[in-house]
């Protein structure tokens, strides 16, 4: 039985097949849906968990290299919201680029992981270093 770390066995399954320079998609609640990557949706009731809790235990059990997220997310919260999710990614470079552009790379994810974050476009491309 595992005691420690990641427990869901299907974001372990998820992240176990995240390989160097595979990306794996952290997503809010109202995130399309995507039927051709696999989705694991820990969502439970407004905001639990948050994109960041997700992230922040992720990356306990791997290196990410490089981070997508939306321009839209800069404009559409405040300077306390951005800064959190700049402290969860700090190390990791990240590319702001616009929402419609920024949803092309899901489908060549690994898979997504559903949060219950209700924080505007809180959703995030991880690229494995």
């Amino acid at each position: 039985m595992i005691k420690t770390g990641i427990l869901n066995p299907q974001i372990n399954s998820l992240i176990s097949r995240v390989r160097h320079t595979n990306t794996l998609v952290i997503a809010d609640r109202g995130f399309p849906f995507w039927p051709e990557i696999e989705t694991v949706d820990i969502s439970l009731v407004d905001d639990v968990p948050t994109v960041v809790e997700v992230l922040q235990a992720l990356r306990s059990n791997f290196v990410f290299g490089r981070a997508w997220m939306a321009r839209e997310f800069l404009k559409s919260n405040d300077a306390r919201t951005r800064s959190r999710f700049a402290a969860c990614l700090h190390g990791i470079a990240v590319k702001y680029e616009p929402h419609v552009q920024f949803k092309l790379r899901v489908p060549r994810a690994i898979g997504l992981i559903r949060t219950g974050d209700t924080i505007q476009y809180a959703n995030i491309v991880l690229e494995s270093a």
